[in-house]
């Protein structure tokens, strides 16, 4: 690429793309002076997308502007999803079927947290999507069930869209190359420089803000801090996104590996799905000094993962940094034992 786009071109790129409305943009950027304070100098600000306004908002919505506009193209009338069996990105997905005037069919994992309709699991029922437990290890293992659904769903003449697949991913992460212009504009207005951004990631959003970041022609370090520890090669993954993005946006850029820095330390003892102790310290520091509430699994535990590497300098006391709030307010109230409530 020649030289960098402006926000308002990269804007107009991506407004050539199917897209959906969903959500309520740009959503706001707080600044939060007692969370500055308390972790001894870096001015930290959070964006707060868990403002996003869909279904409780979260990091989701962006995705799904770009992702379900693939299905509506594709002439689908049910949208097929599953994870584990608190997921987000199923609450999202139901009530964006919903606004969509589109079914939406479910398979989550049975675990430790599906018995009852509590957290996500009682909005996915009010939203009216159908749910199917599958007992496997892992939403890693829920392909096979997923692909069951899909051809029964054919069989009875419907049309559905699974829309967590690699070949729709790339445009999910477009909306989050969106949020990347929305941070330089705001910083921008605010006379301030955005060194380090901190985000909980392991599938679209932060190939989305690294992409953002280079078409800006911006250099704010992303670091990322993976909710679950995959199977497979994260940078890979990441790496593929990255490319066929600028496949779509017609632009000649590279990525490499150094690119990405996402980090599986902060998962936790008994990783994805379970609340960890450094996670909930960082969930009660952050509601009590700001009034902001996080989640258990993955907003606390990386901003827990924030406020480590500030501790070891790893981020200096002299930056400018902002903790992308990626939503999931409603695990609250099924984590209530978990934190100690």
């Amino acid at each position: 690429m020649a030289q960098p786009l402006s926000c308002a071109e990269l804007r107009v790129r991506i407004a050539r793309l199917p897209r959906v409305a969903l959500g309520h943009f740009p959503t706001p950027l707080d600044y939060c002076p007692r969370l500055t304070e308390a972790l001894g100098g870096p001015r930290i600000f959070m964006k707060r997308d868990d403002c996003t306004g869909l279904a409780f908002g979260g990091n989701k919505t962006r995705q799904l502007e770009f992702t379900v506009a693939q299905a509506i193209r594709a002439g689908a009338d049910v949208l097929v999803g599953g994870a584990g069996s608190q997921s987000n990105h199923c609450r999202q997905l139901a009530a964006a079927a919903a606004s969509q005037g589109l079914d939406c069919a479910l398979v989550v994992v049975k675990d430790h947290k599906s018995e009852g309709k509590l957290g996500n699991l009682l909005l996915n029922d009010l939203l009216g999507a159908s749910v199917q437990f599958v007992e496997v290890e892992s939403q890693e293992h829920l392909n096979e069930a997923k692909q069951t659904l899909m051809e029964r769903l054919v069989s009875e003449g419907r049309k559905p869209f699974m829309i967590m697949q690699p070949d729709v991913r790339h445009f999910g992460a477009m909306g989050y190359a969106l949020c990347m212009a929305e941070l330089v504009d705001q910083f921008s207005n605010l006379g301030e420089t955005l060194d380090t951004l901190v985000v909980c990631s392991g599938s679209t959003t932060q190939p989305g803000l690294i992409f953002g970041n280079r078409v800006l022609g911006m250099d704010t370090r992303i670091i990322g801090m993976a909710p679950i520890v995959w199977s497979h090669d994260l940078k890979k993954a990441f790496l593929d996104v990255l490319g066929k993005m600028t496949q779509v946006m017609d632009l000649d850029l590279s990525f490499s590996a150094d690119d990405i820095i996402n980090l599986a330390s902060y998962v936790g003892p008994r990783g994805y799905g379970y609340a960890s102790p450094e996670g909930n310290d960082a969930f009660r520091m952050v509601a009590r000094l700001e009034g902001i509430f996080l989640d258990p699994i993955y907003s606390g535990k990386a901003f827990a993962g924030l406020a480590d590497l500030v501790r070891k300098g790893q981020i200096g006391s002299d930056e400018t940094v902002a903790f992308l709030h990626t939503g999931g307010t409603p695990l609250l109230f099924a984590y209530a034992e978990e934190l100690g409530a």
